[in-house]
């Protein structure tokens, strides 16, 4: 039990000395409780901790690293010097060379390394032949090289003695001669001690320079900036290392078994824009989607991000195609548009190609869009509106090219289009979308006038172009039949226009255009996504809307829009389409679309104006008055008998543009067959009666009188 410690206070301080002394002061009693007793930290607690953080201190560690990596760069250095030497002394080389070729089918190239292989232990039987005989040889060749060498000094001393009159010079050279060997054998027991001693140094050393070029040590004590490999090169080891340690084991397997290490999969490493291109011929037994199901792991095998490796099927089989960007490329941006830097630039929608961007082997990727229906999808926000106005805008300046436009989100990004386009309507509402399907179905009208004319006519281009086009697919609005708007029944009226236009519209150049977000069977349905013959999509959140925006086939061929990082790979573009020029084996390829801003857009579309005469665009769909086309043919025929076809049309024209502006003579016999009025030849031409029209007219209104009466 603790005891309570009693300690004395008293105060001793002295008074003043003009006070009189006081009595000193009280002492005081202070009772202070003793504090718990602690116990002591063992010594090995306290050692331990001490251990620990100088085990865990970052310069402990550093310095273990640097231990450990020199002295792995010494092994490392003997093993390889003894691998080139036993390669160098024996056949080995030459058998892994056989197998690999053997394991690849190639019997022309074992044959020839096994030709090489008989011919080096040819030459190597001969040199150890020789050696049999080579002490003999040697002693004899010094014995006549010093006999021959004493001759020379002694002949040389005698012409000494005789020149200069002195028997003694006959042994100059040769006591001379002799000094010098003693000179140099003294040199050499001088050197040869230090050289015992600082010869194994020097060996050491030279193993430790062979092991730190090659990297010789475990990657975690390697530097930082090695242990990284941020911006190394891809060479064919780094590739064969990569693939060895995808977790397939029995990928693994195969490259253990290769008498190569596997560099016999690998075709030639080539540079390709902004990286390397290189083809890997998969073992049997190893699936390429295998291959592909990886390609997280395979990129940080090559020290690379996962959207800086690009994995594709070619035709060959079991081969995988891998694209490995350098370090950083893909987030550098590219450059401007040709659209953008040539102000003198126009457009061929026949044979041009628009400039669109780069593919990744930093080449102009170009887009053919005659006669090609184009579906753009992906992610909000990714940069769809400005790919899909890039290549308008390089259409607009071909001035045969007519633009029927609906932007169903309506914030302007299209407005630099009014005075281009004959129609563009711009709004997210349902009246908008009302507004838009009328005038696809308009679109629809127009195809089918191209479709019944004569063979051989040829039409300008009509670009039907929606953007948000998920807007008018899922909009419920209903018509006065109830007929709906949006959909994907066989009675939604924007589903079917589409449809049409897919179905017969690029023969006579009527071309649907749509960009859509986020698609689904909903907002994008099976049959119009599948009538596109161009296809792009930005990024996407999987793989099955992958599939649903550029179809089976190309995500099979190794596409993967679902594998772009949305915001960061805001405007790159996976297409599936032959209007561009993809490598042969690959389905579809990745492309960088130049980024066009508004101003930019705006100069483009004022250089396209000026090449037109002037174009009076609509805003909303007009719905004029229902006419009454036999009554109209009736009336501009007026008082004469009969009438050419053709004045007809022109009549009609001039009596509503609207109405009557787009009619041939197709439009003209379809009004007045089966009324009794049809058109008929005078004169080797055709032209329409009046008294034909009148009875027409009049049978017509006592048909409708009596159905009336009934």
């Amino acid at each position: 039990m603790s005891e309570n410690v009693i300690h004395l206070h008293k105060d001793t301080t002295p008074a003043p000395s003009a006070e009189p002394v006081a009595d000193a002061a009280p002492t005081v009693l202070t009772v202070v409780p003793d504090a718990p007793p602690t116990r002591p930290v063992p010594l090995w607690v306290r050692s331990g901790r001490a251990v620990k953080r100088v085990a865990t201190d970052e310069r402990t560690k550093n310095t273990g690293r640097v231990v450990v990596r020199h002295g792995a760069y010494v092994v490392g250095g003997v093993r390889i010097v003894a691998r080139r030497t036993w390669d160098g002394r024996t056949g080995s080389r030459y058998e892994r060379m056989i197998r690999t070729a053997e394991a690849a089918g190639n019997l022309e190239a074992a044959e020839e390394w096994e030709e090489r292989l008989q011919r080096f232990r040819a030459a190597r039987h001969h040199r150890r032949m020789d050696l049999l005989h080579s002490p003999v040889e040697a002693a004899k060749g010094v014995a006549v090289g010093a006999g021959m060498g004493i001759g020379v000094l002694v002949g040389l001393g005698v012409v000494m003695a005789i020149s200069n009159g002195d028997i003694g010079d006959v042994i100059t050279p040769l006591s001379a001669t002799i000094d010098f060997i003693a000179l140099l054998i003294r040199i050499v027991q001088i050197v040869w001690g230090p050289l015992i001693s600082i010869g194994p140094f020097l060996a050491l050393l030279a193993l430790w320079a062979v092991g730190s070029k090659q990297q010789a040590a475990p990657n975690w004590a390697l530097p930082a900036n090695v242990r990284s490999g941020e911006g190394e090169p891809i060479t064919p080891s780094i590739v064969v290392k990569a693939l060895r340690d995808l977790g397939v084991p029995a990928l693994r397997n195969a490259i253990k078994e290769m008498g190569d290490a596997g560099a016999s999969m690998l075709g030639p490493i080539r540079i390709a824009g902004c990286g390397i291109e290189v083809d890997v011929t998969l073992p049997s037994g190893v699936s390429t989607i295998e291959v592909q199901n990886r390609r997280r792991k395979l990129a940080e095998n090559l020290t690379r991000h996962e959207h800086e490796v690009f994995i594709t099927i070619p035709t060959a089989a079991r081969t995988v195609r891998l694209w490995v960007a350098d370090s950083g490329a893909l987030d550098e941006p590219i450059g401007p548009s040709p659209l953008v830097t040539d102000d003198t630039m126009t457009a061929d929608y026949t044979k041009g190609k628009a400039p669109w961007g780069q593919d990744l082997r930093g080449d102009a990727a170009a887009l053919s869009l005659y006669q090609r229906h184009l579906l753009i999808t992906g992610l909000s926000n990714q940069g769809k509106t400005v790919a899909l106005r890039s290549l308008a805008l390089w259409l607009s300046l071909d001035k045969s090219v007519q633009f029927l436009m609906g932007d169903l989100k309506g914030v302007g990004d299209w407005a630099m289009f009014d005075g281009l386009a004959t129609t563009l309507i711009q709004g997210p509402t349902d009246e908008h979308v009302i507004q838009v399907t009328e005038m696809v179905e308009g679109a629809v009208e127009e195809m089918n006038h191209r479709i019944q004319a004569p063979p051989g006519t040829t039409f300008p281009p009509l670009i039907v172009l929606v953007d948000e086009a998920q807007v008018a697919f899922m909009c419920p609005a209903k018509d006065a039949d109830k007929r709906p708007y949006g959909g994907s029944k066989a009675n939604s009226r924007y589903f079917m226009a589409v449809r049409k236009i897919h179905n017969q519209g690029r023969a006579v150049n009527v071309l649907m255009w749509q960009g859509t977000q986020d698609p689904t069977n909903e907002n994008l349905p099976k049959l119009v996504r599948e009538g596109a013959h161009t296809r792009a999509s930005l990024a996407l959140g999987t793989e099955s809307q992958a599939r649903m925006a550029l179809g089976d086939k190309a995500v099979d061929g190794g596409a993967a829009p679902n594998l772009l990082r949305p915001g960061l790979d805001r405007g790159t573009l996976v297409v599936a389409s032959d209007g561009i020029t993809i490598p042969a084996g690959q389905s579809s390829i990745t492309v960088r679309t130049h980024y066009i801003d508004d101003d930019d857009a705006e100069a483009i579309t004022d250089r396209a104006r000026a090449l037109r005469d002037g174009v009076t665009t609509l805003h909303a769909i007009e719905r004029g008055e229902d006419r009454d086309p036999l009554a109209d043919i009736a009336n501009v025929v007026g008082e004469a008998s009969r009438v050419l076809t053709q004045d007809v049309l022109k009549r009609l024209a001039t009596l509503n543009t609207d109405a009557y502006g787009g009619w041939s003579f197709i439009d003209l016999k379809r009004v007045l067959d089966g009324t009794g009025a049809e058109p008929y030849k005078s004169d080797g031409r055709m032209v329409v009666g009046r008294d034909r029209l009148t009875r027409a007219l009049a049978n017509r209104d006592e048909t409708g009188s009596a159905s009336t009466a009934e």
